[in-house]
C-alpha cells in the first residue's frame, strides 16, 4: 500500500515487478544514512528515487542538492563539490562554499558519479569514510554531515576494471545498490506511459488525447526504446502536436520510430531469456549459435563411444544420421534433401569426418566474432564504448568478450 502512495506523489506509472522492488528497497533504506547507488540506462527516471529516499528519511527538512556529475567541467567539479577560497585560482574573487557544505544536515544526489575526474574520486571518498573535506585553496580540514546518494548509468564495475573509476569508492558508493529497470524490461508498463503522456499534453494543450489502433499498440510495445522513458514521452508530445488525426495507426507510428526493423524487440524476447546477459538480438544469435556448436560436440562424444563400444547396428546409424542431418541442416541453413548429404549406410568413420566438418564451421564462429571485436576496436582507437556501438552489444558484454579471448 505504501509504495502505491509512493508512486502516486511522485508520478511514477507501472506495475513491473522490477520497479516495486526498486521502490521497496528505497523506502526501506530512507531512514538510515547509508549510501546509496542507483544504477540503470539513461531515461530510465533514476532521479526519482534519491527524492523519494530523501522525503522519507529524518532528512527531509534538510536541504536536497542534485548535481550533475558530467555537466560540470574539470576544472572546477573540485570547487563546486568543496568550495573555494578567495583568490585560490583565477576568477576566484571571493570565498565560496561548495554543496558538501551547503547540504550539510541533508542529502546530496550525485548524477553520473562514474565522469568525476580520479582527483576528485579521491576527495569524495575522504568525504564518504571520515565527513572531511577541504575547500580548493585552503588547509584547513573541515567537516559535513551529508548523506550521499549516487547514481550512474554506465558499467562502473568495468570502469573499475580499466582504471577509470576507483574500486574502493565503487564499494563505499555501492552499500546499497538500486537498479533501475528498462523500458523495454517493463513491456506491460509501455503503453500505460503513453498514454499518461498523450493525457498531460493533451490536457496542456486544450485538444483531445491521441490513442493508437491495436496494431500501432503492439507496434509501440515492441519497439526497444533505446531512449527510455525520456524518450517515449518525447515521442507522444510530438505525434500529440504534429498528427492531426487522434487515432493512430502502425503507419503514422512507424514515421516516429524510423529505426524500428532495427530495434524492435524480437520474437525470442517472448520466452524468458535473460536480458541482462544478451541485451540484443546479435548477442541472442551468438548464444544460439554457439549451444549448437556445444551440441556437435557432445554428439561427436556420443559417436566415439558409439564405436569404442562395438555398435555397428544400422538402427544405431540410421537414429546417429537423423541428429546430424538436423544439426548440419541448422549450421549451414541448407535447403536441398538432407538425405542426399548424408548416407544413412555409411560407416562410422564417414559419420565422424562429416561431424567433425560441422564442428570446424561451428567453431569458426569464435574466430569471426574475435576479428568483429578487432576491427572495432582498431577503429574507434581502443575506445570501448564506441566500440560496443559499433558491434551492437553493450560495453559489459563487450569486456567479457575481450577478456575471454585474451584480445591485446
Amino acid at each position: 500500500m505504501e509504495i502505491q502512495s509512493v508512486k502516486q506523489r511522485f508520478g511514477i506509472i507501472g506495475n513491473h515487478p522490477a520497479l516495486a522492488r526498486a521502490l521497496d528497497i528505497a523506502l526501506q533504506v530512507a531512514p538510515t544514512d547509508l549510501t546509496v547507488l542507483i544504477s540503470g540506462e539513461s531515461g530510465t527516471g533514476k532521479e526519482f528515487f534519491p527524492k523519494i529516499i530523501h522525503q522519507y528519511s529524518s532528512r527531509k527538512h534538510g536541504s536536497y542538492i542534485p548535481v550533475n556529475c558530467g555537466a560540470i567541467p574539470e576544472g572546477t567539479i573540485d570547487s563546486e563539490l568543496f568550495g573555494h577560497e578567495k583568490g585560490s585560482f583565477t576568477g576566484a574573487h571571493e570565498a565560496r562554499k561548495g554543496y558538501f557544505e551547503v547540504a550539510n544536515g541533508g542529502t546530496i544526489f550525485l548524477d553520473e558519479v562514474a565522469e568525476l575526474p580520479l582527483a576528485t574520486q579521491v576527495r569524495l571518498l575522504r568525504v564518504l569514510e571520515t565527513g572531511e573535506y577541504i575547500r580548493v585553496g585552503s588547509s584547513k580540514v573541515q567537516k559535513t554531515n551529508v548523506r550521499v546518494i549516487a547514481a550512474t548509468n554506465i558499467d562502473i564495475i568495468s570502469a573499475t576494471q580499466n582504471n577509470k573509476f576507483r574500486e574502493d569508492l565503487y564499494y563505499r558508493l555501492n552499500t546499497v545498490p538500486i537498479n533501475i529497470p528498462s523500458l523495454r524490461e517493463r513491456k506491460e508498463d509501455i503503453f500505460l506511459l503513453f498514454r499518461k503522456f498523450a493525457s498531460d499534453i493533451a490536457e496542456k494543450n486544450r485538444m483531445p488525447a491521441i490513442t493508437l489502433t491495436d496494431r500501432a499498440r503492439n507496434m509501440l510495445e515492441n519497439y526497444r526504446w533505446p531512449g527510455n522513458i525520456r524518450q517515449l514521452k518525447n515521442i507522444a508530445e510530438q505525434i500529440s502536436v504534429i498528427e492531426s488525426l487522434r487515432e493512430i495507426d502502425e503507419e503514422t507510428l512507424q514515421k516516429y520510430l524510423p529505426d524500428y526493423l532495427h530495434t524492435k524487440l524480437p520474437a525470442i524476447y517472448d520466452r524468458h531469456i535473460d536480458e541482462k546477459t544478451f541485451n540484443n538480438e546479435r548477442e541472442i544469435l551468438y548464444k544460439i549459435l554457439f549451444d549448437m556448436k556445444n551440441d556437435v560436440q557432445d554428439l561427436k562424444q556420443l559417436v566415439l563411444e558409439i564405436m569404442q563400444k562395438g555398435g555397428t547396428s544400422s538402427e544405431v546409424q540410421e537414429n546417429n544420421a537423423q541428429i546430424i542431418r538436423k544439426l548440419y541442416q541448422s549450421v549451414n541453413g541448407l535447403q536441398q534433401d538432407p538425405a542426399k548429404t548424408f548416407n544413412v549406410h555409411s560407416s562410422e568413420r564417414e559419420v565422424i569426418q562429416d561431424t567433425e566438418e560441422i564442428i570446424e564451421e561451428s567453431l569458426s564462429l569464435e574466430n569471426k566474432e574475435i576479428e568483429l571485436i578487432r576491427k572495432a576496436l582498431e577503429k574507434h582507437r581502443g575506445k570501448r564504448k564506441y566500440a560496443a556501438e559499433e558491434l551492437g552489444i553493450s560495453e559489459r558484454t563487450l569486456y567479457r568478450k575481450i577478456k575471454e579471448y585474451n584480445i591485446e
